[in-house]
């Protein structure tokens, strides 16, 4: 594996590959989650490459930027470990230069959820993967569906600005107990990572519950969820809403049936930690911990 730094490396070892190229963007601090999209990306590709940048652009006032946790030596190895031929670590200034205005914003798909609570989270967020897919020049690029309105979002990007980029989502990560793995999960104590469960456990409820009866209107699966997520101590819902699996609008009455579908969404404040999950409720449950639930 080599590590590369800056983006003249990048691109010069990235021309001497042959084949196709799949591609994994991530924040740092890895884990089994982002394993599984490393993994999914050499099912699909001859040659991976991973990006470690904690992107200041999409964290707001306030946020978690400077204890975001960071592990470069141990996330190098994990790569190593997994098969990525190009680890690319570049610094703040080789990204981003002390004159740089220029964004890329996505309309719509970021007005509510995680866009409405975190303003400017999703401008960052398109900006450095429009910047990293220039360099990168990916066949495929791989996406967790943990993240479902950032998924939403690259989508709609790679279509609009013409990348020639084929974006796959690979199915939420979880812990035996449900849990979705995050880098976050490191923020909570021993009985805020129980508590914790309450997320998945909650929208498997209502995801039960609309399988029961698919006539029931969303404010009554949104209580089912809520319910269960409340139910445990010091738990604040940052939001938690039922919305079109593509458009992400909300949804306010009754679960539409057929192909549409729909997806619940919720956001948590657990301690220190701000935990996001998601699940379609109009389909069967993934192998795996939910079922367990």
């Amino acid at each position: 594996m080599q590590r590369v730094e800056t983006i003249d490396q990048l691109r010069r070892v990235r021309g001497r590959l042959e084949g196709t190229v799949g591609f994994v963007p991530t924040l740092g601090f890895l884990h089994k989650g982002h394993l599984a999209l490393m993994r999914r990306a050499l099912d699909e590709c001859d040659h991976l490459i991973v990006s470690v940048f904690v992107n200041p652009t999409q964290f707001g006032p306030g946020e978690d930027l400077e204890d975001y946790p960071r592990d470069l030596e141990g996330d190098a190895a994990k790569c190593r470990d997994v098969g990525c031929e190009i680890l690319f670590t570049p610094e703040r200034d080789h990204i981003y230069a002390d004159n740089h205005c220029s964004w890329v914003e996505v309309k719509g798909l970021t007005d509510g959820l995680c866009g409405a609570r975190r303003p400017g989270h999703f401008r960052g967020v398109a900006t450095i993967v429009t910047k990293l897919f220039n360099v990168v020049d990916p066949d495929v690029a791989v996406f967790g569906r943990k993240d479902y309105q950032q998924l939403a979002v690259i989508r709609k990007l790679v279509c609009d600005l013409n990348f020639d980029i084929e974006i796959i989502g690979v199915d939420t990560v979880r812990e035996d107990d449900g849990l979705a793995t995050s880098s976050r999960n490191r923020y909570l104590d021993d009985q805020q990572r129980c508590q914790a469960t309450s997320l998945a456990e909650g929208l498997v409820a209502a995801q039960r519950a609309y399988q029961q009866n698919p006539d029931q209107s969303v404010a009554e699966l949104l209580d089912v969820a809520r319910e269960r997520i409340e139910g445990q101590p010091h738990t604040e819902i940052d939001y938690l809403e039922c919305v079109h699996p593509v458009t992400l609008q909300r949804l306010d009455e009754a679960v539409p049936v057929g192909e549409d579908g729909a997806v619940i969404a919720t956001a948590v404040f657990l301690g220190d930690a701000r935990l996001i999950d998601n699940l379609r409720v109009d389909q069967p449950l993934p192998e795996g911990p939910l079922r367990r639930l």
